[in-house]
C-alpha cells in the first residue's frame, strides 16, 4: 500500500518577530532582529547576569479571553493563537473527528505555572494553590486545549525532546497520515521560559549570550565571536493535510512534507556529537525519506544557535551527511533575528522552510561581521536569496538536549 502525499495548508505564529506568520516571515526576510532588554522588575531583583531575551511582539492577552488566560498557562495560551491562526489559514477544513489529530510539543511546558504554585505553597500554604494549577503546568496542556478547540480525536500528542519537541511533533503528524490514522494533523510547539529561573538555569550552563550592552546582534550564528543563544519564547503550528484530503477541498499547497528523520546522539546530555554522526543520520534519513538526492536540497534552515561548540558541530553534521553536495546548499541560520524558542524554535523553523519553498526565497542569517573559518558551507548573510525553479528539497534541522535530533525535508509542488 502506497502512503499518502502529505502537504502543508495552514500555518500560525505568535513570535518575537511579530504577531501571526505574514508579519513574522516578512519580518525575517527583512533581517529584523527580535531581541530586546527585558523590563520586567525580576531582572534587577534576581540579578540576572542577562539582561534581555526575544519576547513576543504581541501579547495574547490582547488575542484571548479572559477566562482563557486565567485557564493556561503562557505556553498554551501562545499555542492556542496559533492554532487559531494555522487553522482559519489553512480554511478551517471539514473533518471527521476521528480524523483530526493534534501534536504539539514543549521543551518544558508550564514552567511559570509550576513556579507560581509553588511560591503560593511556600508564603500562603495549600489551601491557596489554584486549583487548576496542575492541568495548567502539564505539557500535555497544549495539546489537549487545542484538541478540545477543534474537536480532534484522532489523538493529542505531546512530544517533549527540548529544541527539537516542535519539529519532532511535526514529524509525528507526518506519520498519523502516512498510517492513514487522520486526514489532518494541527502540529508543532509552545514554548514560553522568558522567566527568571529559565534564564538563570540557562546562565548557568553558560549557554546564553551575554551581550547585554547590544542586544539585537547577541544572536550571532557561525560569526567568531558568537557567546551563546538568546532565550526566545512564542509558537509556531502547522496543519498537515493528505494530498487527496487537500485537492479536494480546493486548499491552498504551500509545499510538501516529504521526509523526517530522527536520532539520538548517545552522546552528552546537553552538548552535541562533535563529529556530527547522529544529527548527520537524521538529515539522510530525512532526503532519502524524501525520496530525494543530496542533489536536490537547495535550502538549509540550520539549527545553528550561536553557541561555540553546536554551530561548528552542526556544520560537520552536514558535511558528514552530504559532502560536496553542501557546497550548494543555501544554509539560512534564522534565530540569528527569532532567538531561541526551545520547543517551538523547529516548528517555527518548519514554517520558514515551507515559506521558502512556497515563495522560493532563503531568509537572511544576520550579525555576522566575522566567518568562522570552521563554517565551510554557503551561508545566506544579510539579504534574502531566490531559491530558483523546478522541483526542490528544503531541509530543516532540529537538535535538543538529550542528544535529540531531527530533520525535516519540504518539497515544492
Amino acid at each position: 500500500m502506497t502512503s499518502p502525499t502529505v502537504v502543508v495548508t495552514g500555518l500560525g505564529a505568535t513570535t518575537p518577530l511579530g504577531g501571526d506568520v505574514t508579519s513574522t516571515w516578512e519580518a525575517a526576510l527583512a533581517g529584523t532582529p527580535g531581541a530586546r532588554p527585558l523590563t520586567q522588575e525580576w531582572v534587577s531583583e534576581h540579578e540576572l547576569p542577562v539582561t534581555f531575551a526575544a519576547s513576543l511582539t504581541t501579547p495574547v492577552a490582547e488575542v484571548l479571553k479572559k477566562v482563557e488566560t486565567k485557564r493556561l498557562d503562557p505556553f498554551a495560551q501562545y499555542a492556542l493563537v496559533a492554532a487559531r491562526e494555522a487553522w482559519q489559514h489553512a480554511g478551517a477544513p471539514e473533518v471527521e473527528p476521528e480524523r483530526l489529530g493534534v501534536a504539539v510539543g514543549s521543551g518544558i511546558g508550564g514552567v511559570q505555572t509550576l513556579i507560581t504554585a509553588w511560591d503560593t505553597l511556600g508564603s500562603k500554604g495549600a489551601r491557596r494553590v489554584y486549583p487548576l494549577s496542575i492541568p495548567m503546568l502539564m505539557p500535555n496542556s497544549a495539546s489537549g486545549t487545542i484538541s478540545l478547540e477543534l474537536g480532534a480525536r484522532a489523538g493529542a500528542h505531546t512530544l517533549v525532546s527540548a529544541c527539537s519537541s516542535g519539529a519532532e511533533s511535526i514529524g509525528y503528524g507526518l506519520q498519523m497520515i502516512r498510517d492513514g490514522k487522520a486526514d489532518v494533523v494541527v502540529c508543532g510547539g509552545s514554548e514560553a521560559a522568558i522567566h527568571p529561573l529559565p534564564i538563570a538555569g540557562f546562565a548557568a550552563m553558560q549557554a546564553l549570550s551575554t551581550r547585554n550592552d547590544d542586544p539585537a546582534t547577541a544572536s550571532r550564528p557561525y560569526d567568531t565571536t558568537r557567546d551563546g543563544f538568546v532565550l526566545g519564547e512564542g509558537a509556531a503550528i502547522m496543519v498537515l493535510e493528505s494530498e487527496e484530503h487537500a485537492k479536494a477541498r480546493g486548499a491552498t499547497i504551500y509545499a510538501t512534507l516529504a521526509g523526517f528523520g530522527v536520532s539520538a546522539d548517545a552522546h552528552h546530555m546537553a552538548a552535541p556529537e562533535p563529529e556530527g554522526a547522529g544529527a548527520s543520520r537524521a538529515m539522510a534519513d530525512a532526503v532519502t525519506d524524501a525520496g530525494a538526492t543530496p542533489a536536490d536540497v537547495v535550502h538549509i534552515n540550520a539549527h545553528a544557535t550561536s553557541t561555540p561548540v553546536g554551530d561548528v558541530a552542526e556544520v560537520a553534521a552536514i558535511r558528514r551527511a552530504f559532502g560536496d553536495e553542501a557546497d550548494h546548499m543555501a544554509v539560512s541560520g534564522t534565530k540569528s533575528m527569532t532567538g531561541h524558542l526551545l520547543g517551538a524554535a523547529g516548528s517555527l523553523e518548519a514554517i520558514f522552510s515551507a515559506l521558502a519553498v512556497y515563495h522560493r526565497v532563503a531568509p537572511p542569517t544576520i550579525n555576522i561581521t566575522d566567518l568562522d573559518p570552521a563554517v565551510t558551507l554557503d551561508v545566506v548573510r544579510d539579504e534574502p536569496r531566490p531559491l530558483g525553479d523546478g522541483q526542490i528539497i528544503a531541509l530543516n534541522n532540529s537538535f535538543g538536549f538529550g542528544g535529540h535530533n531531527v530533520a525535516l525535508a519540504f518539497g515544492s509542488i
